[in-house]
């Protein structure tokens, strides 16, 4: 089975979306850690999802120690539900994405990745951002080629003719691990004990639809969710000059109408596609989120109780022992052996071929449309 791990703050609409499409798009089930608590709507709702693991972060969670930078939060809480999972031999794949984030994966290609490779990556497809979009975004923008960055270049699209440029955010995409006590999983890497990078593998096959402020209202507030969400954030060049100016302007003592002024100015200035033209130049992809690739193999309700009473166990557990630069996080695997009493398991050859039949009726219905 894959399995998705998020930390989300957001609205109950855009939650579900997230859900829902990630559901649709190649995961069984769902790991989401609600920052800062979450709310009530948004708990109830993911709660009712047989589909969804949802654990509140609160502050007996963190045992008094929360990271103050929400990046750092995102890998503890991506490397708690890796522990957990590495103990369940039903979860091929943990996949880490955002809630701003939907995976499209197939099957085929993830399951032709060699048994040696420990992580493949997922290349994101960047939905364009318009002020007042029209429904349900469709269009997407891929990495370009030197040749297509050029000509976007000279038009005067692009600032520079990088891909950096052309995405409002990451071009790295996201990374997903077979779930191992040895991999640690961060936000666009995965590493080992050492922090050194492990191999991810790319597929075309294995893709990503962000929907990175895809309207003037999902700037506002996404962005304002992040600059205020604790110490500066770590972003890009061209991204921490955004913040920084963003963080200005939303903290400062200014009337409601004067903050919302000079925020849909920085949208069209840093944010809104030139849609039209990407379009007639044959630059962007269309993508019918409303059509699913995928039926989620449903989590028996026994192992879906033993996830949540793993996950229930380590809430006691020193929360930074989960990321691989604290002195002690070698001695996490003999905790959660003793922990759970059991050691970490690996699916048997029989598991894996039912698998692989789910695999091809997957493919088949994505093929037909059905």
């Amino acid at each position: 089975m894959i399995v998705t791990v998020s930390t989300v703050k957001d609205t109950l609409p855009n939650i579900q979306r997230f859900v829902e499409g990630n559901l649709a798009g190649g995961a069984d089930h769902l790991v989401v850690f609600l920052d800062q608590g979450g709310n009530r709507a948004v708990e109830s709702w993911l709660d009712s999802r047989p589909e969804v693991t949802a654990v509140v972060t609160n502050t007996a969670y963190w045992n008094n120690n929360r990271p103050h930078l929400l990046n750092k939060r995102q890998r503890v809480n991506a490397n708690v539900a890796k522990a957990a999972l590495a103990f369940s031999p039903w979860a091929d794949w943990l996949f880490h994405v955002d809630a701003d984030e939907v995976v499209r994966i197939d099957r085929a290609a993830l399951d032709a990745v060699p048994a040696h490779v420990r992580g493949v990556v997922l290349r994101p497809l960047e939905v364009v951002s318009v002020l007042h979009p029209d429904g349900e975004p469709r269009q997407f923008k891929r990495l370009l080629e030197p040749d297509e960055l050029d000509l976007l270049h000279q038009l005067g699209v692009l600032a520079e003719p990088t891909n950096s440029r052309y995405f409002r955010s990451h071009v790295i995409g996201k990374v997903g691990i077979r779930p191992r006590l040895d991999v640690w999983l961060g936000i666009h890497k995965a590493v080992n004990r050492d922090d050194e990078r492990i191999f991810v593998k790319p597929d075309p096959g294995l893709r990503l639809l962000h929907y990175e402020s895809y309207s003037g209202d999902d700037f506002v507030r996404k962005w304002t969710n992040m600059v205020s969400s604790g110490p500066k954030m770590h972003f890009g060049e061209h991204r921490q000059v955004l913040a920084d100016g963003l963080k200005t302007l939303v903290e400062g003592d200014l009337p409601p109408e004067t903050k919302a002024r000079y925020l849909e100015r920085v949208y069209r200035t840093y944010m809104e596609d030139p849609v039209a033209d990407l379009d007639r130049l044959g630059l962007l992809v269309e993508v019918d989120v409303r059509r699913p690739t995928h039926t989620p193999t449903p989590l028996p309700d026994a192992d879906r109780a033993l996830l949540r009473e793993r996950l229930d166990l380590l809430r006691d557990v020193d929360k930074l022992l989960f990321i691989p630069d604290s002195p002690d996080a070698e001695t996490l695997g003999p905790r959660l052996r003793d922990l759970y009493g059991a050691r970490p398991v690996r699916p048997t050859r029989a598991e894996q071929g039912r698998r692989r039949v789910r695999r091809v009726v997957d493919a088949v219905r994505s093929r037909s449309g059905r």
